[in-house]
């Protein structure tokens, strides 16, 4: 499972010009779910997307020294596939890492589901749709965070 983490003062997700999903400050995750991925890597990658101390101290200094869960923050999930791409040979990314859309669309909802379950206001993109995302990213930070199946 692959997330790119984004901490963001604003994100948004469109879908046919209609907005489906809008958070304010938090986190916005990009997942990829992999051919071998299980819940083992949801609950890992839920624990740790919600606990990273991404966020300053509300004294105003640059130590990050809160999570998401800690300020309140929201999180906006959006499914990726082309997380997976891989790119080293020829000049089309394959995807054959990449998990079919049927055990993808579970798995991500389940991410999404055990985030939900923190209380944080989770938004969402839709699953195998087009998108369009806009993200204020503030830092910027972005990291990429990676669990594999064991």
């Amino acid at each position: 499972m692959r997330v790119i983490i984004q901490r963001v003062k604003s994100s948004q997700v469109t879908v046919n010009g209609e907005i489906v999903g809008k958070i304010g400050r938090g986190l916005n995750l990009l997942v990829g779910i992999a051919t071998t991925d299980t819940s083992a890597e949801i609950d890992w990658m839920v624990r740790k997307c919600l606990d990273l101390r991404l966020f300053p101290d509300t004294g105003g200094g640059n130590r990050w020294q809160k999570s998401v869960q800690e300020i309140g923050g929201e999180l906006l999930v959006v499914s990726q596939f082309t997380l997976y791409g891989d790119c080293r040979k020829g000049r089309r990314p394959s995807f054959d890492q990449s998990a079919n859309p049927q055990v993808a669309a579970d798995l991500y909802e389940r991410f999404v589901n055990k985030l939900r379950s923190s209380g944080l206001q989770v938004a969402t993109g839709q699953f195998g749709a087009m998108m369009q995302v806009a993200i204020e990213n503030d830092g910027p930070v972005t990291l990429l965070l990676e669990k594999d199946a064991i």
